[in-house]
């Protein structure tokens, strides 16, 4: 066993994480970029996850918060043995048009406190927005104020036209998520048009976005 799957063992990933064929390592920063579905996470690396989205978050995501980001691609970010910025990517699908888009809904992008305006926020998004470009036609997000800046910097736009979701009781407008939601599309890739009419988003307990 060498020093990184010592390191990795420590963490609580398998040896087949710490050779993950998708992941990177940046030697002269000590960094390594890891990107692998949830099934490939073992269980003390997604504690390390919920305790960073918990200090991240000042303690403001719950359960179903969690629950919503895995199921898809992870990126996880390591300086050493420390996780230092994580986010995720799962499939959902929206109505637009006639049309049910598979889209690449991006979750739980974070970044430890003290490595914050790092880069390590484009560092994941670069990343996602690779697994975006690879699979999906359209990604999407709900960008908090303090995120925005971020989103809009790497391209992502306001969606704007109407929000909504299909409900267990049929269509329902979110008027409280326009303006905060944002949507992309990779290189050569059309963005749908709000003049077309609303996105609406398929439904999850919790915060539907």
């Amino acid at each position: 066993m060498d020093d990184w799957d010592a390191g990795a063992a420590r963490a609580g990933l398998r040896r087949t994480e710490a050779r993950d064929p998708d992941s990177t390592r940046d030697g002269a920063g000590g960094r390594s970029v890891f990107l692998r579905h949830t099934s490939q996470v073992g269980e003390g690396e997604l504690r390390r996850v919920r305790e960073l989205l918990d200090a991240a978050f000042d303690g403001d995501f719950g359960e179903e918060d969690f629950e919503h980001a895995l199921g898809g691609m992870h990126v996880l970010v390591y300086e050493g043995e420390e996780l230092v910025a994580h986010g995720s990517v799962v499939q959902r699908r929206v109505l637009h048009a006639g049309r049910a888009l598979r889209t690449g809904y991006v979750e739980a992008v974070a970044v430890r406190a003290d490595r914050r305006r790092s880069g390590l926020g484009g560092v994941v998004m670069q990343s996602l927005e690779g697994v975006l470009a690879r699979a999906y036609p359209l990604g999407a997000l709900s960008a908090s104020d303090a995120g925005a800046a971020l989103y809009a910097a790497r391209g992502w736009r306001v969606w704007g036209g109407e929000i909504g979701v299909l409900g267990p009781g049929g269509p329902e407008r979110l008027p409280e998520e326009e303006g905060s939601t944002y949507v992309w599309a990779p290189d050569g890739g059309v963005l749908p048009d709000p003049a077309a009419g609303p996105l609406r988003f398929d439904w999850r307990d919790g915060d539907v976005l």
